[in-house]
């Protein structure tokens, strides 16, 4: 991996070559030249995409930045939304955060702005609540060293980005409200149209990806008319839809979506009588955190799913994504989609779950199939109970949401199906959520505290990483010394397994994704 070296911060007037300078439909930035992959790269820093979404903007789309005249020095990250605390690994900092937090960040090796390099757009995860495109762990010098122009995306989380409710509804134009988040991607999206060529990307050949949250986000953008013509390509990894027929969502009604914001209204101490929006916008980023935490642990994860999450308002999501990834209604693209061998681990660690209530989720979750579900993931006594619930997590929400998507996505545009089964630093929690990232951004040395490194994380990540960027470039991640990756079909139901050794497999978690397609059909 490489070790970033600072070389020079450039500033106007100072001559020099390549992008020391750019000029975006906003305003002119500088950007910084640093080491990677034995060349050097620009890296910008904390570029504002839209107007700070604070005050009266506060719940509304993202709205155009204004110009400026006087070059703006992009050479440090710009504000996370407003999230909680996280206690972690500096990797996975997010560092300062405020609502003026829509930001997004470029890696670039071009020399000039007329190279028209693959260009990938990075989503990042944290279960639409936490996360940050400049944490560290999403680094793009080393993707950006293969020849790709990098791009990672702040957007509103949280309350801050998929609060519902009817006096929000009643203030749009479309009478719809929620999903801010997702309107700030597809705003990053269309910023890249205009702008990423005096980066030397190519518009016209822009990856999407994103992992856990991020992936749903990349579905979702999948199924939505307003993102047409935004991107050529898309990565998926670790998305999870459980939208439709599953009883906990990962999406969910316009409707419900106004009940949790009236839920979070009411803990705010919100008069209804009153201006119910000019309160909620008088409250501070910190209040609405608190009273969210209140309204999570009331909920809890495993009777309603995730609480802030994307709408089908009709507008950005014309209806939950499931159901219209079931319909074709997605955009014929080249899609790399997959997931990790042991996701549940990563949601269920440290807990115990009590009989009564693992039964009461698999009822929930499969309805009048909880019979063969239970047969499926037997439990003997109680020392069952987490393993079984971890995998049928792992593989009746992300491994059928991988089959889903891929089955529909291969009837139309090239697809290939990953499976990472790499268990990192011998993690007790296996190939976790989450593990794949370092390997696809080539920052496994920044994990270097949790344990050995070894000869088979760097090469794993460095098939990786050119699968990941050939597939950027050409719609195919073939190519090199690397194994052959086949396309997805149905009848061979192939993937390709990313592990110790890379190799070719079917049929993944097959019994579980039937029955994941039998209970969606039920609905």
């Amino acid at each position: 991996m490489a070790v970033l070296a600072l070389l020079v911060i450039t500033v106007a007037g100072c001559g020099g070559s390549g992008l020391e300078q750019v000029r975006l439909d906003s305003g002119p930035i500088i950007g910084v030249q640093e080491e990677a992959g034995g060349g050097e790269i620009w890296v910008f820093k904390g570029i504002p995409y839209a107007a700070p979404p604070i005050g009266e903007l506060r719940w509304k789309p993202p709205q155009p930045v204004a110009a400026w005249q006087e070059p703006l020095r992009c050479t440090s990250f710009g504000p996370s939304c407003p999230q909680p605390t996280q206690m972690g690994l500096p990797p996975l900092d997010v560092g300062e955060t405020g609502e003026d937090c829509l930001y997004l960040n470029v890696w670039s090796p071009a020399d000039s702005p007329e190279e028209r390099l693959p260009v990938m757009v990075w989503i990042h995860g944290g279960s639409f609540e936490t996360g940050s495109g400049s944490m560290a762990v999403y680094g793009g010098h080393d993707l950006a060293a293969l020849g790709v122009v990098v791009v990672t995306v702040n957007y509103r989380v949280g309350p801050l980005g998929f609060l519902a409710h009817p006096a929000l509804s009643a203030e749009s134009p479309e009478g719809v409200s929620g999903n801010y988040g997702l309107l700030d991607e597809i705003a990053a999206l269309q910023w890249v149209q205009r702008n990423i060529a005096v980066f030397g990307g190519d518009p016209a050949n822009v990856t999407v990806f994103g992992e856990s949250a991020g992936a749903i986000s990349v579905l979702d953008l999948l199924v939505s008319p307003l993102t047409e013509g935004l991107f050529a390509k898309a990565i998926a990894q670790s998305a999870i839809l459980l939208d439709h027929g599953f009883g906990v969502t990962t999406a969910s009604t316009l409707e419900a979506g106004e009940e949790a914001g009236m839920d979070l209204a009411e803990r705010l101490g919100v008069d209804p009588a009153g201006d119910v929006a000019a309160q909620m916008r008088a409250r501070t980023p910190g209040e609405l955190l608190a009273a969210a935490e209140g309204l999570a642990e009331e909920s809890g994860l495993m009777e309603r799913g995730l609480i802030w999450k994307p709408v089908a308002d009709g507008r950005a999501l014309p209806d939950l994504p499931t159901k219209l990834w079931a319909a074709g209604t997605h955009h014929p693209i080249p899609l790399l989609i997959g997931s990790n061998a042991d996701e549940g681990n990563t949601f269920l660690a440290g807990l115990t779950v009590s009989a009564e209530d693992f039964d009461a989720q698999m009822s929930r979750v499969f309805g009048g199939y909880v019979e063969e579900a239970k047969e499926l993931y037997p439990v003997v006594d109680q020392d069952d109970i987490v393993p079984m619930f971890s995998r049928m997590l792992t593989e009746v929400g992300f491994a059928s949401t991988v089959r889903l998507a891929a089955r529909a996505m291969s009837l139309v545009s090239p697809t290939f199906v990953y499976h990472f089964t790499r268990v990192p630093f011998a993690n007790p929690l296996g190939a976790f959520h989450g593990a794949e990232i370092p390997y696809v951004f080539g920052t496994v040395d920044l994990f270097a505290g949790l344990g050995k490194i070894e000869q088979v994380d760097y090469g794993l990540s460095e098939a990786v990483m050119g699968y990941w960027t050939r597939f950027a470039a050409t719609g195919d991640p073939n190519g090199g010394d690397a194994p052959a990756w086949p396309r997805y079909d149905l009848p061979s139901d192939q993937h390709l397994e990313l592990g110790d050794v890379i190799q070719v497999g079917t049929g993944l978690s097959k019994e579980a994704c039937d029955l994941a397609d039998r209970v969606r059909g039920s609905d």
